[in-house]
């Protein structure tokens, strides 16, 4: 890819993920702006994340007939016009909907997006061109909480919701200097073919153990092997219950994020031969799901225990996620072979 198309790219990712994110530091506005409940509010984000668990495989079947241009742009163009009539809107309802729109419009853009840096880039790039987009996709959700607060508190929160949606209409209009247009390496998603990849050991190890880290990843920012290390050990020092070390200890608990999903993901592309997108749709849809139930399940371990039983719920998910990261790591040190559990037609 040229750099000129990378920027593009990257910038449609950045405004997709702040667009995911904008809504979640800001509940307690909704709140008090709507007259909602602590629940109404914390719903803006499951909304938008429900159906990011099982969008990615269904688009399998919309991408082997459009290509990957003609997606993205639809997507995004999309994607700006339901932002700006959410910035616009004034009843909680219509805010709810656009919310749920917006969701099925999201994994189609990430999936083709990461799908399409994978098959662009030499084979022996794919792990560290997936690691810089999934760096990326950090930026974006940084950027997301951290204007959609700054601004809400300077000038209110719908101006944020509608440059967001402005800027992706443009980013649309951006994207025709796509030059590649080609169809994109998407299989059609039949039950045979999710089968044979959720078979791989690998795979599947590595579905559960990010469902479990995004899970707990979604948790502490709704309610507030090195890097599920880190991660373990930086939610234990959110005991210490006061703003100043929330916001030094949220940098660490970022981190060990940051380094688990960006191996993990570009591990995934690096194994798979075929079957590219539903390897990806599968990831995205494990990673989202955990992060849809992250968004209230743990809510109700707090609200019956309290602050120190809700970060040892969250401590033993990530330990589960954390132990499977250590059988994937040996198994592959027993000489497992990538290509010896390609999926393969009968």
């Amino acid at each position: 890819m040229k750099k000129g198309e990378l920027a593009i790219v990257y910038g449609c990712t950045i405004a997709t993920i702040c667009t995911l994110y904008a809504a979640q530091p800001i509940q307690p506005l909704f709140e008090s702006e709507l007259a909602l409940t602590k629940f109404q509010a914390a719903i803006f984000t499951t909304a938008i994340m429900l159906p990011l668990g099982i969008a990615p495989i269904v688009y399998g079947y919309l991408l082997e007939t459009f290509s990957s241009k003609q997606m993205l742009r639809t997507a995004v163009l999309l994607l700006g016009v339901l932002e700006i009539c959410f910035s616009l809107s004034q009843s909680y309802a219509m805010l709810l909907s656009l919310r749920g729109l917006q969701g099925l419009l999201i994994p189609a853009i990430l999936t083709s997006v990461m799908s399409y840096i994978s098959t662009r880039a030499p084979r022996e790039k794919v792990q560290q061109a997936i690691s810089t987009y999934i760096g990326i996709t950090i930026v974006g959700g940084f950027l997301g909480r951290f204007l959609s607060g700054l601004l809400s508190d300077m000038v209110g929160w719908r101006p944020f919701f509608l440059f967001l949606g402005v800027a992706l209409v443009v980013l649309f209009a951006l994207l025709r200097r796509l030059e590649s247009d080609t169809k994109p390496t998407f299989a059609k998603p039949n039950k045979r073919q999710i089968m044979a990849v959720l078979s791989r050991p690998e795979h599947l190890t590595i579905y559960l153990a990010m469902f479990a880290i995004f899970f707990v990843f979604q948790a502490i920012l709704n309610f507030m092997l090195f890097g599920a290390l880190v991660y373990v050990a930086s939610i234990q020092l959110f005991h210490w219950r006061t703003y100043e070390a929330f916001f030094a200890v949220m940098f660490l608990f970022c981190l060990g994020m940051f380094v688990v999903h960006s191996i993990a993901s570009g591990y995934i592309n690096k194994l798979t031969h075929e079957y590219k997108g539903i390897a990806n749709g599968l990831y995205i849809s494990f990673y989202y799901a955990g992060g849809t139930l992250g968004t209230f399940l743990p809510g109700v371990v707090y609200e019956y225990g309290g602050w120190h039983w809700f970060l040892g719920f969250l401590t033993l998910a990530v330990l589960v996620g954390a132990s499977l990261l250590f059988v994937l790591h040996q198994r592959m040190k027993k000489g497992y072979n990538a290509a010896s559990f390609e999926p393969k037609e009968h």
